[in-house]
């Protein structure tokens, strides 16, 4: 299976939709009814930066700096790029921004910490 032309969806989501899960939940019982508020101001960006990087990778193939072997992907494109590209830039993205906002919370709580602190 992982010869095969589902390889690249495969491994990307099958390392990175756990963590996005996880992630999701740690947010979402950290910020509680912020939670909605934070992933509105979270996502798009991301969604955002995650399709630019697409155009800069569309720029990149057909200038002819890198291309895809064939036979490791679906075979479906948005402009030149594979669909399994795109989607890991989009939920890098997505990674990142998260991580970003769940760190922000936790330097949130060192900070209310320290402030109870004599």
């Amino acid at each position: 299976m992982m010869e095969s032309r589902w390889a690249y969806l495969i491994h990307l989501l099958a390392w990175t939709l756990p963590l996005i899960a996880f992630q999701v939940v740690v947010l979402v019982r950290h910020y509680k009814e912020r939670s909605g508020a934070v992933l509105r101001a979270v996502l798009p960006p991301a969604f955002i930066l995650g399709l630019y990087l697409a155009v800069a990778d569309h720029l990149a193939i057909s200038t002819g700096i890198w291309n895809f072997g064939e036979g490791k992907h679906l075979g479906i494109y948005l402009g030149l790029v594979p669909l399994e590209e795109v989607l890991f830039f989009v939920i890098t993205s997505v990674l990142v921004s998260l991580g970003l906002a769940l760190f922000t919370g936790l330097v949130e709580l060192v900070w209310k910490k320290e402030a109870r602190s004599p």
